[in-house]
């Protein structure tokens, strides 16, 4: 559906034929630097990539703005540092303790139903507003910037440094989570739940100095705008004239269709972007990643391990892992790396389902809580480098501009259903069988890999008017 052609670089929608406009003091050669034809094929220059393709200082402190809400994220999984306490302090039961530790991602699904219609409305930018209303209801500002912050950041950067600057959001929220396990081990369960409303404040401050989303500019009208936060972000001398006016030919063909909807989502030209998207979020889910994390000192202390250690242990390799991800996410690719996570994660519940049937039929006594340890580790090390990040990445590629807001709410809602359903039964699952829940995750990220393999495209070094016209062909007759 579009995979192959994509992965050759050959493109076979008409919407993106950029060509010399014959203004603005750009000559034809400027204009003819890059052409796209309807047969396929795409002819750069590399001197004109390399000026729009730097790290500028806007870009490095928009992106950080950006992300800063995400720490929110990884905050929320003191639900597992703490649960013990908190279990203590106000008599709860499991179905009760349950409760509390989902039900966040109850107002998260509120949040993703609404996001992607704001985000059209108001911008991707000025979403992140809707963050200090969020602090009263955090559900729900989770699930706004869980579709915001990606998509604004894969719409502001450059496409060869596009993976790594929008896995920085999954790495924001991996340092959240481990350093709430961190610092969980030391203070009152109260204190860490107040910790996360700092990186709020920063953002907060930090939304005064960043631009808006050129994309978004350009969807509404507003071209001058679009160039003036495309020069900001790309820097003061930069020729912006090409991608200006490949955002600029893509959108306005884009205009010129009727106004697309929910309904339009379901139709057969975006099949392979929503079975891709909603795909990864479902397997990224149903892997365990959510029970692992709001319960991780619960697992440990279940196979015989100190809970704290293991909670530190984790620290330890999540963080690294995650910045590895970041590294190589435009240099090894998409697939690659998602292959790559989603067979360690099957290694790892593997091993940690190993070590709870050991423990049942009394083998190995000594080992098995080293081997639980393991088992966690190697999951969370893998999930961190690839399965964490990257479906929100691909997530934030593979849909044409008119279709984001649909498409996002739709994706990010399915993310934080699974989410929920995994953290409110996950208590249950273990108590029904310890072995036999960590199996389960490791037949569903085992069956990641073969969906992988067989359906989720290589995005890395295409613009976004590429990805998304190779993968939803669209002609202005339809």
């Amino acid at each position: 559906m579009g995979k192959e052609s994509m992965e050759e670089g050959q493109l076979s929608n008409p919407l993106l034929n950029v060509k010399d406009r014959g203004g603005g003091g750009h000559s034809g050669d400027e204009g003819s630097k890059i052409f796209i034809s309807r047969q396929g094929g795409t002819s750069h220059d590399p001197e004109s990539d390399d000026e729009s393709s730097s790290v500028t200082t806007m870009l490095v402190l928009t992106t950080l703005v950006a992300v800063c809400g995400s720490y929110v994220f990884g905050s929320v999984g003191y639900s597992s540092p703490a649960q013990s306490g908190i279990v203590d302090d106000l008599g709860l039961t499991v179905a009760e303790y349950s409760l509390f530790g989902s039900i966040l991602t109850i107002g998260a699904m509120i949040g993703a139903i609404v996001s992607g219609k704001i985000a059209d409305y108001i911008g991707r930018r000025g979403v992140a507003w809707w963050l200090d209303l969020g602090r009263l209801l955090v559900g729900c500002g989770m699930g706004l910037l869980s579709y915001v912050v990606p998509v604004y950041i894969a719409e502001i950067t450059p496409k060869n440094l596009r993976g790594g600057f929008t896995t920085v959001h999954q790495l924001m929220i991996c340092c959240g989570v481990s350093l709430t396990y961190l610092i969980g081990a030391f203070v009152n369960w109260r204190i860490l739940a107040l910790l996360g409303t700092i990186p709020c404040l920063v953002q907060l401050l930090g939304l005064f100095f960043i631009p808006e989303s050129p994309r978004w500019l350009a969807k509404i009208g507003r071209e001058n705008e679009c160039e003036a936060a495309l020069q900001r972000l790309r820097g003061e001398n930069a020729n912006i004239y090409k991608e200006v006016a490949e955002i600029k030919d893509y959108t306005e063909t884009l205009g010129r269709l009727s106004e697309a909807s929910i309904t339009h989502l379901f139709q057969w030209r975006y099949a392979h972007s929503l079975l891709v998207g909603v795909g990864l979020m479902v397997l990224q889910q149903f892997g365990g990643v959510n029970g692992i994390a709001f319960y991780a000192s619960a697992i440990f202390i279940s196979a015989g391990f100190s809970g704290s250690v293991g909670t530190i242990a984790m620290v330890v390799v999540q963080v690294p892992m995650t910045a590895l991800g970041v590294v190589l996410m435009d240099k090894s690719g998409r697939r690659p790396l998602l292959l790559v996570s989603s067979a360690g994660t099957c290694l790892g519940c593997l091993l940690v389902g190993l070590s709870f049937i050991f423990q049942d039929i009394q083998k190995w006594n000594e080992a098995t809580p080293f081997l639980a340890l393991a088992g966690v580790l190697v999951y969370t090390g893998s999930f961190s480098l690839g399965m964490g990040g990257i479906p929100w990445v691909i997530m934030s590629e593979i849909f044409p501009i008119n279709m984001k807001g649909s498409a996002g709410s739709l994706v990010t809602l399915v993310s934080w259903l699974g989410s929920w359903i995994i953290s409110y039964s996950f208590n249950f699952l273990m108590n029904w069988s310890s072995s036999g829940t960590f199996f389960g995750f490791s037949c569903i990220c085992g069956l990641t890999v073969w969906f992988v393999a067989m359906l989720v495209p290589e995005t890395k070094g295409r613009t976004l008017e590429e990805i998304q016209a190779s993968l939803n062909p669209i002609s202005e007759n339809t």
